[in-house]
């Protein structure tokens, strides 16, 4: 049935291109707009205007080559104007445009402006959200609240998108997104994931595309996509920017870090460096009721975590030209984490509403963190026709050493010890490593439309070591019935194709995804062996239609897959107090997501979603309990299926001229229905986050801003989560000839950002609240070197995306 979709698929898209190119070609303006020293004027507007009235017929924005493409222009006589921030305006000869034709402007060369555009009115044409269809863009420099803020921090506050109690970025309903840096993936997930966002600082970073219906030609990622793009030095010379940024909460922060571009002819170097410290903590409450043979008892635990961590991340890369139409390039990133923990938990037994006994648990941990991408590029161009053929070839190494030491003591209710000191060990080293080629082409089938290609091939290994034991006779042992070895390994293979082209006032993209997996685990002390072998086809649909000038409608479709992240395979147990542990589930299936999207766009500016998501074998945590022994086991499940229907809504207002606000708008409902062997989970609720952020001209140099937030009470899997609010201010002024920023912003101005939610379902009775520091107060600098004129350097997929977010998450 999926062959025969799949190939129905591609007839339908090879007829669309048979019909248009059958159809009488229309009229079509192109050409080439370039800064001085012939570099592409990325991002200047072209406006045609009629003759001899001067009145707009249509526009459009110059790609990264420097190229643009005015399409389905009526015949007649033109004149086109070129203009971008910072130079001067520029316009072509007039010319006479007949039906069916493809004219070509001269390459227009815009000079520089005399007069220096001021910073003011950069930010105020840089909203910190940008609306496209299909995607949202994310400006993190033209927020003041995100200056000195970390990656993470960021996602929390940008609109569509939710970050939960641990760190999953979501924003295509509940299913974790796929995270990718400079288009690449990073092959990390869970905490490990977590570290590299943390450390990655909002002033080195470019800007955020969050694409909730990705292309055929990503990898089929379930929870949409989230684009992290650094900053970097693009022009001929060298340039660059270096940042700082100190605060303070209950702990310190630091960090600081210098982004920098060397660029000759024929090669370009570039590359990026971050060092971050910092002291942080983080506290949970539980409080958990049970009732067996008439016995009520409370197991109220308090734990205190405090972390210290000094974080590397880096990058460095070149592109050797080995002629203008073909580049070759190498680059190199990854973190090294290193973070202390020390951790204190008090559990109190009560039983029929009388203190029984106390357990008291201390521990450190010793945490480190390797990461390295090494990845080697080609790209090029084919012919004059503008065939395209890139190449890719990755590998990513993961290793992490965790080791925990921990202390249990036992109090009766009047302070004395009733038993020894328990001394448990609790080690999970890891080593992972992935290899991933890609190759795609592109061949245009006419100046509107084109025809991309691609395969890929994956394959990782993931060896996770658990090792849990007490201290006996003088050394610390490996507890069996706790301790194991899993080793996994998984290969995709995936081809694609897609297809691009206009037919009017229509858009169309469409797409066809095949992936192929073949997965082993092997839990080597239980001497069992899981192996999956399954087949996907994953359709993708884009369609806009472009009502007039101001208006856009499109329609989105996509199916995707979620695989399980490579630690939470492991069938171990995590020891969290005596009676509250952690377990992987070696059984995990992947889950998958059809998504629809219904959006309106006006003046690229306000923009309006319907949506509706069906997601079936989805993963969420899942606890079981032992009445008699009153242990609760913590595990991941695919649950069932979710349901999410919503809307959307992005509006941006000028007040006046010196008070500019936006405000943000999701609201759905959301229904859960667990498979049977789950429970009878059937409940659905309705979900309504909203952001508003207010921004203020000051003065010529002085900017404030303030951010707030909002989400309602909400179903998370079997948990209900109270809602919260959180609310950010800061205000940045130009110094140093504008060359240099220094401001002051503080986080969670009033404290209140917290998970507090319950669960009630199958005989658990539980209530949790979880606080990490949120209120930060920071001081930030930034300044930039070199030239400020920028061109877009070449943007190449390392293809092992996925991968590499997987990874991390594991860790």
């Amino acid at each position: 049935m999926r062959v025969k979709f799949g190939c129905c698929l591609i007839a339908f898209i090879v007829s669309l291109y048979s019909f248009s190119y059958a159809q009488t070609r229309p009229s079509a303006v192109h050409g080439n707009i370039f800064l001085q020293n012939n570099i592409a004027a990325e991002a200047a507007t072209v406006i045609l205007l009629n003759l001899p009235d001067s009145s707009v017929a249509t526009s459009a924005l110059v790609n990264s080559k420097g190229t643009f493409d005015l399409l389905n222009v009526k015949p007649g006589k033109y004149v086109l104007l070129a203009t971008r921030l910072g130079s001067l305006r520029s316009f072509s000869n007039d010319f006479q445009l007949i039906a069916g034709q493809d004219f070509i402007i001269p390459p227009i060369i815009l000079k520089e402006s005399s007069n220096e555009l001021k910073e003011v009115s950069i930010i105020a044409k840089t909203p910190f959200v940008e609306t496209r269809p299909g995607k949202i863009i994310i400006n993190p420099q033209a927020s003041i609240t995100a200056d000195g803020k970390s990656v993470l921090d960021i996602l929390k506050q940008s609109p569509g998108v939710r970050v939960d109690n641990g760190d999953n970025v979501s924003i295509n309903g509940k299913q974790t997104a796929l995270i990718l840096i400079d288009g690449k993936t990073t092959n990390l997930t869970g905490t490990d994931l977590a570290t590299l966002l943390r450390s990655l600082q909002g002033t080195t970073i470019d800007k955020i595309e969050i694409i909730k219906s990705a292309s055929a030609r990503y990898d089929a990622a379930a929870g949409g996509i989230v684009n992290i793009i650094l900053k970097k030095g693009k022009n001929i010379g060298t340039n660059g920017n270096y940042t700082a940024s100190i605060g303070y909460g209950r702990y310190y922060k630091a960090n600081t870090g210098i982004i920098f571009n060397s660029r000759s002819e024929k090669l370009n170097i570039f590359g990026n460096y971050n060092i971050e410290t910092k002291k942080t903590f983080r506290d949970i409450y539980t409080d958990r009721n049970i009732t067996n043979a008439g016995i009520f008892s409370n197991y109220n635990s308090t734990y205190n975590n405090i972390q210290e961590a000094l974080s590397h991340t880096f990058k460095i890369g070149a592109d050797y030209y080995l002629n203008p139409e073909h580049i070759i390039g190498v680059v190199v990133n990854g973190v090294v984490s290193s973070n202390d923990f020390v951790k204190n938990n008090t559990l109190k037994i009560t039983n029929q509403g009388s203190l029984d006994s106390v357990i008291k648990a201390a521990s450190t941990i010793d945490r480190n963190l390797n990461y390295f991408n090494y990845n080697v590029n080609y790209s090029g161009r084919l012919d004059k026709d503008g065939k395209n053929l890139s190449a890719s070839l990755t590998y990513s190494p993961n290793n992490r050493h965790n080791n925990e030491y921990i202390t249990n003591q036992f109090y009766t209710a009047l302070g004395s010890e009733y038993r020894n000191l328990l001394l448990l060990q609790n080690l999970s080293p890891s080593n992972r490593s992935n290899w991933t080629a890609l190759i795609d082409y592109v061949n245009p089938l006419s100046k509107a439309g084109k025809l991309e290609t691609g395969l890929k091939y994956s394959r990782t290994r993931s060896d996770n070591n658990f090792i849990f034991g007490p201290f006996i006779s003088g050394q610390y042992t490996s507890d069996p019935n706790f301790s194991n070895r899993f080793i996994y390994t998984e290969a995709v293979a995936a081809a694609y194709v897609n297809y691009i082209n206009s037919f009017g006032k229509f858009d169309l993209e469409a797409g066809l995804r095949g992936e192929h997996s073949n997965t082993e685990g092997n839990s080597v002390n239980l001497n069992l062996i899981t192996t999956r072998k399954y087949f996907n086809m994953f359709p993708s649909l884009l369609l806009n239609y472009r009502y007039n000038d101001k208006n856009q409608f499109n329609l989105t479709f996509s199916r995707g897959i979620k695989r399980p992240e490579y630690e939470k395979l492991n069938p171990f147990f995590a020891f969290l107090d005596l009676y509250s542990y952690q377990s992987g589930n070696s059984n995990l299936k992947p889950s998958y997501i059809n998504s629809i999207i219904l959006g309106h766009t006006y003046n690229e500016s306000v923009s309006s979603t319907l949506y509706a998501n069906f997601s079936t074998n989805s993963v969420f945590p899942f606890y079981t309990q032992d009445n008699v022994t009153k242990v609760t086991v913590l595990s991941q499940r695919n649950l069932g299926k979710v349901n999410s229907y919503g809307t959307t809504l992005s509006i941006p207002i000028k007040i006046f001229s010196w008070w500019t606000s936006s405000y943000d708008i999701d609201a759905s409902y959301q229904l859960y229905i667990a498979y049977p062997q789950n429970g009878n989970l059937h409940q659905g609720i309705f979900d309504f986050i909203s952001k508003a952020t207010q921004n203020f001209i000051v003065s010529k140099t002085i900017t404030a801003e303030i951010r707030g937030g909002y989400e309602s009470a909400v179903l998370y899997g079997v948990n209900r989560f109270r809602p919260q609010y959180s609310i950010d201010a800061g205000v940045r002024a130009q110094i140093l000839n504008k060359k240099g920023s220094i401001g002051i912003n503080v986080s969670d101005v009033f404290n209140t950002l917290r998970d507090r939610y319950y669960t009630y379902y199958q005989g658990l009775d539980l209530r949790q609240t979880d606080k990490s520091e949120s209120r930060i107060f920071r001081l930030n600098f930034t300044y930039r070197f070199g030239k400020t004129t920028i061109k877009a350097a070449p943007t190449r997929r390392a293809g092992n995306e996925e991968e590499q977010s997987r990874m991390r998450k594991g860790n």
